[in-house]
């Protein structure tokens, strides 16, 4: 079970007008200040769907969005990294002392009571471990070696939105690992807040390009599209 939190931080102002004024200057022979200064809420999102549509998607990357995480495990953030057009800033266990460690628990484990007995004790052993070896003089940074992938972390990411829009294609799958997809949605569900047009068909492979690329056609989402 997670305690997950998302913030959205911050983002680019106005993110649907800087992306479409990118937009219009490559058809234009007038500078993007005017357009950025002159589209209709209306000519924005047309402009937008278009180029979206057409695969045009390098002007989204002018619109970028910083979102505060929290709660996550060390394994989800561990995938999360893995998205390279990003900027990430996490918090050390090197230089962070944890005092009280609250490990993420899975719910597949919380389900069966011997299974949450063995995953508390081996979690119990690790933290013990930890406040020994620090109590040893052990510096923190070679402590963490006996810290479990369960551990909480507070990590911040910045992604524009062309990048946002491939991590959501992956992430949002129902073939990904549970934690980063409540991690992608929440995410998701936080920037159709204020770039809706941009975002507004954005998540997993299935519904953005009616093709699953993990072959899975027992797949409820997939299911569910094949009959619509």
């Amino acid at each position: 079970m997670s305690s997950m939190k998302v913030t959205l931080l911050a983002h680019t102002p106005d993110p649907e007008r800087v992306a479409a004024a990118a937009a219009r200057q490559c058809y234009s022979k007038h500078s993007a200040t005017k357009a950025y200064n002159d589209l209709s809420a209306e000519e924005m999102k047309r402009l937008l769907k278009m180029v979206i549509s057409s695969g045009h998607l390098s002007v989204l990357e002018h619109a970028s969005f910083t979102f505060v995480i929290e709660g996550i495990s060390r394994a989800c953030s561990h995938q999360l990294v893995r998205h390279r057009i990003a900027s990430y800033s996490q918090q050390s266990q090197r230089y962070v002392k944890f005092d009280e460690i609250e490990f993420i628990l899975p719910e597949s484990i919380s389900k069966q009571a011997e299974a949450q007995k063995a995953f508390a004790e081996g979690l119990d052993a690790c933290r013990e471990a930890y406040r020994r070896l620090l109590s040893m003089g052990i510096p923190t940074e070679d402590a963490r070696y006996i810290l479990p992938q369960a551990s909480p972390t507070k990590i911040v990411v910045t992604m524009n939105a062309r990048s946002l829009m491939n991590f959501f294609e992956l992430r949002c799958c129902l073939r990904a690992q549970w934690e980063i997809r409540e991690l992608a949605g929440q995410m998701l569900n936080l920037v159709k807040g204020v770039a809706p047009a941009i975002f507004e068909n954005s998540g997993p492979a299935c519904i953005t390009k009616r093709i699953c690329p993990e072959k899975r056609y027992d797949c409820p989402l997939w299911v569910e599209l094949y009959k619509k």
